[in-house]
């Protein structure tokens, strides 16, 4: 998963969906640990302005 840093809010709200706590929200900026991801999804299914693509 990737972050379109101009639709991204930062909300936060990929951070808490997260079963594998890949994803990180570090001074307004969302960080997505690739490792640990395993493209569940979950995060673009919640995420209110669609800013998590693949």
């Amino acid at each position: 998963m990737k972050v379109n840093t101009l639709k991204c809010g930062y909300c936060g709200a990929c951070v808490g969906i997260c079963p594998r706590n890949a994803i990180e929200l570090i001074e307004n900026k969302i960080e997505i640990d690739t490792e640990k991801c395993k493209g569940c999804k979950l995060c673009k299914e919640i995420c209110p302005v669609n800013a998590l693509e693949e």
